[in-house]
């Protein structure tokens, strides 16, 4: 059917179900009969009120070796259910209403999902285009099981970067109330790299394109381009949570400096959450979730959570899994924006300026000394002790350098001739 159908930026119609009967050769008629008379008599109706949550865990389990070999061309990864609902908890605050979410490199789906479902599958509209083909099928799949499917003719499968199809009435691009995605962080996008350097992508691309390393090419930082991207696609009000890698909040220089600096300047930064390492399962790659909002108004809150979670074993990875108590202890600090011992701290634009835009927690952590009170002659004995300790360390050095001069006397020029 055409309503599950998706486009490519060509607008070629892509169908999510193929008719199974095809593959019959022999009594077709008899195989659909017989298969409608075993599906007739199962109700659906009680499985589709489950909803999302039902289904979160389900399609999770269905695809978890959906990125089972490192991403494959398109660096495809599943997002987990935990980071993708701290994404969502952060990101809406209150009730929200008839708006827009978008995600320019979708996958299959499961950030929207969490976003959709925070705000209410019936009060918002969600957008999303990625250049793979199964991320696409996956995703209008998971928009029939949530509820979504108004939204099926917004699925898009096409290059965001070079061709973003999303655009409104004027012909410019499209901007949206929220924006959430896990861009691929490294890919080769060479062949069409300087198709982007042109006057119509100057304010897109403000902080520039990335070069093309001669011999690493797949080591090109595309996530950079998607970055910026969604800074462009956020209308006045907009608000985004990336995930990017944790290099990111702390290089000093490059296009990822200029990118910070805007989201600084502009006043647009929300919060960082830097994340337990493998929390994917699939890249040794540590990853921190970036908040940008347009109507913030406070200080940014940054958030440590590297030491929560617990590693597992999943196939031959490791997997590090947040508990329900952990998961509501960094939406809970982020939002009320909370500073805490170790684990988070509230800067102003102008501290994260004066630090040279790294937003890092642990570069804003107080170094605390602990004070301990002695006697006086604890005191001398203790003194007394390092004395001791210094003098037999300086002794043993003396000992150790009349030893190397001694072997340098000793050394002879041989002509190798």
């Amino acid at each position: 059917s055409d309503i599950f159908s998706v486009l490519t930026d060509g607008g070629k119609k892509i169908p999510l179900f193929e008719k199974i009967s095809k593959y019959v050769t022999d009594n077709q008629d008899e195989f659909c009969k017989a298969l409608t008379n075993k599906l007739v008599g199962f109700s659906f109706e009680h499985v589709f009120h489950e909803k999302f949550d039902f289904y979160a865990t389900i399609f999770e389990y269905l695809i978890k070796d959906y990125n089972i070999n490192s991403g494959g061309k398109y660096a495809e990864y599943f997002t987990p259910h935990a980071v993708s609902k701290i994404m969502a908890r952060c990101l809406i605050h209150g009730e929200a209403s008839n708006v827009t979410c978008y995600d320019p490199s979708a996958g299959s789906g499961t950030l929207l999902m969490n976003l959709a479902h925070q705000i209410g599958e019936d009060k918002c509209s969600v957008y999303s285009q990625d250049i793979s083909q199964k991320s696409s099928s996956l995703l209008r799949l998971n928009l029939i099981l949530n509820d979504l499917v108004h939204s099926i003719p917004n699925v898009i499968k096409g290059n965001t970067i070079l061709d973003p199809y999303h655009k409104d009435d004027s012909g410019n691009l499209q901007t949206f109330d929220f924006i959430v995605s896990n861009p691929p962080f490294k890919l080769d996008f060479s062949d069409f790299s300087a198709d982007l350097d042109a006057k119509e992508n100057n304010r897109r691309f403000f902080a520039g394109i990335p070069k093309s390393p001669p011999k690493e090419k797949d080591k090109m930082a595309i996530y950079l381009m998607f970055l910026q991207h969604i800074i462009f696609s956020l209308n006045d009000t907009g608000k985004a949570a990336i995930v990017v890698p944790t290099g990111f909040i702390s290089a000093p220089k490059g296009i990822e400096k200029k990118i910070k600096e805007k989201l600084i300047k502009d006043k647009m930064l929300a919060g960082v959450i830097s994340m337990p390492s493998n929390i994917f399962a699939n890249t040794v790659t540590n990853v921190s979730i970036l908040f940008i909002d347009k109507e913030n108004k406070e200080d940014v809150v940054l958030i440590d959570a590297s030491n929560l979670g617990e590693t597992i074993k999943e196939g031959k990875n490791q997997k590090t899994v947040l508990t329900q108590d952990e998961e509501n202890q960094i939406i809970d600090t982020f939002n009320k924006k909370e500073a805490q011992d170790d684990f988070s701290v509230v800067v102003s634009y102008a501290e994260i300026e004066s630090k040279n835009y790294l937003l890092s927690a642990g570069q804003y952590f107080d170094v605390k000394i602990e004070y301990v009170d002695i006697t006086k002659e604890e005191f001398e004995d203790k003194l007394k002790s390092f004395d001791e300790t210094l003098s037999s360390m300086f002794f043993d050095s003396k000992k150790l350098e009349d030893k190397i001069k001694k072997q340098i006397v000793k050394l002879k020029y041989e002509n190798p001739s």
